[in-house]
């Protein structure tokens, strides 16, 4: 399954405020995730491997921060938990200002 979606990454910095609370960006941002991510049935069983790109427009934009954010969501959105996933690459690319994006790819393991 590939995913690509036309939305910059948002950092972990800007979801939470304090240990507890999701910020109203983050709020937003799940919102809508969930709502371009494809409505499909997720039929992985088992271990998964997660391939992300991250598209920046910025080089000094961190390859972390959006990670688990990214991961929160897609669990979410089809149902299964982190600990499946036992492969994670990451890639960052840097891209032009308004053309970030995220492009996600989900493999059995």
């Amino acid at each position: 399954m590939v995913i690509n979606l036309d939305v910059k990454p948002l950092s972990v910095n800007q979801c939470w405020q304090g240990r507890r609370f999701k910020t109203k960006a983050y709020k937003q941002y799940e919102k809508a995730l969930l709502l371009l991510l494809p409505d499909i049935e997720f039929t992985y069983q088992g271990n998964i491997e997660i391939n992300i790109v991250f598209g920046f427009s910025s080089k000094t934009a961190d390859i972390d921060n959006p990670l688990k954010p990214v991961l929160d969501i897609l669990q979410k959105k089809y149902g299964f938990n982190d600990r499946s996933v036992y492969r994670l690459m990451v890639e960052k690319v840097i891209t032009k200002k308004k053309e970030e994006f995220i492009n996600i790819q989900i493999n059995n393991y």
